[in-house]
């Protein structure tokens, strides 16, 4: 019956405790609500104006719109595929011309879908040739 009573006397300290720090809080955040309330009534007069503008979004050139940007310094290649630059020699989502998708165990080299655990040509990797006369298995030539 002890453990009971002392149980609950501190269950009543917490929140005693919980209710006068939680006061002040309150009493901040109206404070900012009649900050906020005051910036907004200046900006009408003119003075916050810079706090009422709108933020812009930034335009993108895309090369749909400007297809020599794709030959610039540093793209990713000289094509244009879904207003985005790309190499159809080596991407895997356009493979030879846009929208060419290769499948899961496959990748794109020089155009082509290929299997690089099984293709002699392309053995691990793009242009990876296994000798004459070995075979590729799991990517790698004359696997025993």
């Amino acid at each position: 019956m002890k453990l009971l009573t002392i149980f609950l006397i501190l269950v009543l300290v917490m929140a005693l405790i919980l209710s006068i720090t939680a006061t002040p809080l309150q009493e901040q955040e109206q404070e900012h609500d009649d900050m906020d309330y005051e910036l907004k009534e200046n900006s009408e007069h003119g003075f916050g104006r810079l706090l009422a503008q709108k933020k812009r979004k930034a335009r993108r050139i895309t090369c749909n719109k400007y297809p020599r940007i794709c030959h610039s310094k540093g793209s990713p290649g000289p094509f244009c595929c879904k207003k985005k630059c790309v190499n159809v020699l080596n991407d895997r989502l356009n493979c030879g011309a846009c929208g060419k998708k290769c499948k899961y165990n496959q990748i794109c080299c020089k155009g082509k879908c290929v299997n690089p655990s099984f293709n002699r040509r392309h053995c691990g990797g793009c242009n990876n040739r296994c000798k004459n006369g070995g075979f590729c298995a799991f990517g790698l030539c004359n696997y025993a």
